[in-house]
């Protein structure tokens, strides 16, 4: 138990109308009866141990990564790495370094395909390098590590440079944690990173972007089976691009850039004569300039769509993206993507919130309402999260999706301090508020920590009839059991798998099904 958890354990043992003198009697009675013993206590440390190592360990790989991903691109080129580690000890550790790359090969799939490194994925690879040697495994990955660090060099400016851009790309992240499941948010601090960038490390370059996903092409399937439709764009460039849909058979090199995976640059494209122009508003002869195109790739490396970047609007005669600017806006994609991802399974979560709740209203019509909430990071240092209410349903059948930001903090929300410490456990909490009792339940993450919330408001009933109650716990199982597939499914170590043959839209399950095959499967088990 953590302190959270074991203060819980104890408001639910004494109840809510204990006397003061009783729960001195209790703590008295815990402090004298509760002892542990030495090998209890050898256990605890080794465990505290082992903890305190593996956090370090974590922040020096971090380090190292970021040290070696010297222009922000999110990725390190497995084939590199390898070559420098072929070198350690004069390259007495060949065989050592050929059963890892093995073994991660094995665990993700996509590498034998793009050859790219995550951060977690140069950390599995680092730890199997380690594993593969003899004698002490701390001291062997201390060695790895010392040895990495030493190969790369960089000067104070390069340094600098990624500090900044790095600060960009977690302006992303935070938009997309912070944003209440709205792309908007992520659009605007995408492409403010890559104004920025182009002004501080492009050249003072003015440039153009937009973003395009993949659709299934259902308007005119005769011109492909996909297309690609333009969600979002730079301001300036709203009029001509936003919303306009680009097909197979059209000018353009957007296609390419999906089907092989990788950015395509074209540095004069009027020279290129397979472009296509969005604003046929610019004269032909000033339709100068570089264009960059990015794939946008999910966890498991399939493209979903494209980043693209220009500078028609500049110029200015030299205005070719050099090396470091393509690897960073690589970087910019892959943020990209980790943020869309995100606000999908957010958005996934919340869908299959709705389909529970309908399943359980008409089964337990003595509970009034329920408020799912999200939780958020804090945005200053005074607090470290906050609770983003989603959606509000009751038993009339009205469900309310809070579009505007609805934030609750913790110190401006004392008569919901119960939604916040059922967060801080990750325990459901029983409590009453003026007069109503509620039930708050969290939703967990893979690692157990509360992200979601369900305030369960039964009203002045002090507890459900025992087939209402019944089915809440059934309910609430269910949907822990859809919301951890729905996590998984964004892992980049997890390949898709389809719950059902009719549930495909751009590959993602329909999160409403997934609940009631998890129903099924239920009832499968108890037959």
């Amino acid at each position: 138990l953590n302190l959270p958890q074991f203060v819980q354990l104890l408001e639910t043992f004494v109840g809510e109308d204990i006397s003061l003198p009783t729960v001195k009697r209790l703590i008295a009675f815990i402090k004298e009866k509760y002892k542990q013993t030495e090998e209890e206590k050898m256990q605890q440390l080794e465990k505290v141990h082992h903890m305190s190592r593996l956090a370090q360990w974590k922040l020096i790989l971090e380090a190292l990564f970021e040290k070696w991903d010297n222009n922000a691109s999110g990725f390190l080129d497995l084939e590199e790495v390898d070559a420098v580690l072929s070198t350690f000890k004069e390259g007495m550790e060949k065989e050592a370094l050929r059963k890892a790359k093995q073994h991660l090969c094995s665990r993700y799939p996509q590498l034998s395909r793009v050859g790219k490194l995550s951060p977690r994925a140069f950390q599995t690879f680092l730890e199997l390098v380690a594993s593969e040697f003899t004698g002490d495994g701390n001291e062997a990955i201390d060695n790895l590590v010392e040895f990495l660090t030493a190969s790369m060099e960089r000067s104070h400016t390069e340094y600098l440079q990624s500090l900044t851009r790095r600060k960009w790309l977690r302006d992303i992240q935070q938009a997309a944690e912070t944003s209440g499941a709205s792309m908007e948010a992520v659009y605007k601090a995408v492409f403010k990173a890559l104004s920025q960038d182009a002004e501080a490390h492009g050249d003072n370059k003015k440039i153009s972007a937009y973003i395009a996903l993949l659709e299934e092409n259902q308007l005119s399937p005769e011109r492909g089976r996909f297309l690609l439709r333009y969600v979002a764009c730079t301001a300036d460039d709203t009029p001509y691009v936003l919303n306009k849909i680009l097909y197979r058979d059209m000018k353009g090199v957007s296609f390419a850039a999906v089907e092989e995976g990788k950015p395509i640059h074209v540095p004069r494209v009027q020279l290129h004569g397979n472009i296509h122009f969005w604003n046929y508003d610019r004269p032909v002869e000033e339709r100068k300039g570089s264009l960059l195109v990015l794939p946008l790739h999910d966890a498991c490396w399939r493209a979903f769509g494209i980043l693209g970047v220009d500078t028609l609007r500049d110029q200015c005669e030299k205005t070719i993206f050099l090396t470091h600017e393509i690897r960073f806006y690589q970087g910019v994609s892959h943020a990209f993507s980790k943020a869309y991802h995100h606000i999908c399974t957010l958005e996934n979560v919340l869908q299959m919130t709705v389909t529970a709740l309908d399943w359980l209203y008409p089964r337990a019509p003595s509970i009034h309402t329920v408020v799912t909430y999200l939780v958020e990071p804090g945005k200053d240092k005074t607090c470290d999260y906050a609770l983003r209410k989603m959606i509000t349903t009751d038993n009339t059948g009205q469900k309310e999706i809070h579009s505007s930001p609805v934030l609750l903090l913790r110190k401006e929300n004392l008569l919901r301090d119960y939604l916040f410490k059922c967060v801080d456990s990750s325990e459901a909490i029983h409590t009453s508020v003026c007069g109503e009792r509620h039930i708050a339940v969290p939703l967990r993450d893979l690692s157990g920590q509360a992200f979601g919330v369900f305030d369960i408001r039964v009203g002045r009933h002090q507890k459900l009839p025992p087939h209402e109650h019944k089915d809440l716990q059934k309910m609430l199982k269910i949907a822990q059991a859809a919301c951890s597939e729905i996590l998984k499914m964004s892992s980049e170590e997890t390949e898709p798998t389809d719950v059902l043959e009719a549930e495909h839209t751009a590959n993602l399950r329909h999160a409403g099904i997934l609940f009631y095959q998890f129903m099924l499967q239920d009832i499968r088990k108890c037959l």
